[in-house]
């Protein structure tokens, strides 16, 4: 695993050179000794060659011996589950005061 933050991907490439995941944006949700990344990615269909649609992957990082180590992921397969997380959430957080909520920033 890497060092740095900033070096922490979810892209896969086979020994071909074939991208079977592809990392397509990233978003450091919170840093330090635990460190959580959003990754926004796609999958390759190995039989047509064809990549995903756009999926979300969630992944817990801890930091150990200097070295980010993943510790636990989340993947959102689909729009539709992402647009009801977004709802849920939306309704969950709707009636708090969420300007003075203690963040991981």
């Amino acid at each position: 695993m890497s060092e740095n933050i900033e070096d922490l991907s979810i892209q896969w490439v086979e020994e071909d050179g074939t991208v079977s995941v592809k990392e397509i944006d990233k978003f450091v949700l919170s840093k330090g000794s635990w460190t959580t990344i959003m990754f926004l990615y796609q999958d390759r269909d190995r039989r047509s060659g064809e990549y995903s649609p756009a999926k979300v992957r969630i992944v817990r990082y801890q930091k150990r011996s200097g070295r980010y180590m993943p510790q636990s992921k989340f993947n959102i397969s689909s729009g539709k589950q992402a647009r009801k997380i977004i709802e849920i959430l939306s309704q969950w957080y709707a009636d708090s005061d969420s300007d003075s909520d203690s963040t991981d920033d």
